[in-house]
């Protein structure tokens, strides 16, 4: 029987198949090849014990593709999730997850949630920031309901992992996409502006529309690694129109002379809040390299 791995914890996967949810063991197999389950496998069971749901998972069928952080496979999009304010979005943050899925070739779509709460010049900044990305954003309140109708309309047919900081809204964000989740939401510590990790584990939730939602544990910091500072280029797409304009071919736009980048930075045709984490990010993967 072929099912979809909506969940996996301490050993156990638990296997949506013909209208029912399967309690699983990986076969050895899969340990000899190091190869491991991951939520969003497509695999064939062997089903063990119908009347208690039980099976083996006997094949993982090929992936269209697998992510690291946040570790599922077979999405069609990534839609991470920042709020507005409390806690304050963290760009650099926001910035890293782009460049991970950016260089894993998979779809973004920002969404900003608890908008409530700031002034709408804010969320305006916001937006620009991130307008010349090639990541639409979806401004959402889970409080009003705003903006909920588009993110479930983007969410339509695909499969999509829902990744962000801890504290800013993901799960009340499922709670309203699918109520039968029945996810926990967790408050926000005063005295540290930061979440508690309420999610300790991905798990796949069907939608309207035939879509599934991989909800990820959130995160509060993201490595950029395995990368040469030289390839960082490549995933800021702000950049693409005035290199052309650099001097130098291969120019980083970091210190080289008669840079396209840096000027477009300077008259203001490329945001700086980019550019910033862009050099920090290109500094951070040379030191790297150093040590």
């Amino acid at each position: 029987m072929q099912g979809k791995i909506i969940k996996g914890i301490a050993g156990f996967y638990y296997v949506y198949a013909g209208g029912t949810v399967y309690e699983c063991k990986a076969k050895g197999v899969f340990r000899n090849r190091r190869i491991k389950p991951l939520v969003g496998d497509n695999v064939e069971i062997t089903v063990i014990d119908r009347e208690k749901a039980a099976g083996h998972i006997e094949e993982i069928l090929p992936r269209r593709c697998a992510l690291v952080r946040p570790a599922v496979a077979n999405v069609d999009q990534a839609v991470i999730v920042f709020a507005a304010a409390s806690p304050e979005p963290n760009l650099n943050l926001l910035d890293r997850f782009l460049v991970m899925m950016e260089r894993q070739e998979v779809p973004v779509v920002i969404c900003l949630n608890k908008t409530d709460l700031v002034h709408p010049d804010r969320l305006g900044r916001l937006a620009e920031i991130y307008s010349l990305s090639g990541c639409p954003m979806i401004v959402t309140s889970t409080c009003t309901e705003h903006g909920l109708d588009r993110l479930r309309e983007q969410l339509r047919g695909k499969t999509t992992a829902l990744a962000g900081p801890s504290g800013v809204g993901k799960s009340s964000i499922m709670n309203c996409l699918n109520p039968e989740a029945n996810m926990e939401v967790g408050d926000i510590s005063r005295k540290i502006e930061r979440g508690k990790h309420t999610t300790r584990h991905s798990e796949m939730f069907p939608i309207g529309g035939d879509g599934f939602v991989l909800d990820t544990p959130g995160f509060g910091s993201i490595e950029l690694y395995d990368m040469e500072a030289e390839e960082l280029k490549r995933y800021y797409r702000e950049f693409e129109r005035y290199e052309p304009q650099c001097r130098f071919q291969g120019c980083n736009h970091v210190g080289e002379t008669e840079c396209g980048v840096r000027e477009a930075v300077r008259e203001g045709w490329i945001p700086s809040e980019r550019y910033e984490n862009y050099r920090l990010f290109f500094q951070e993967l040379k030191e790297r390299k150093r040590y």
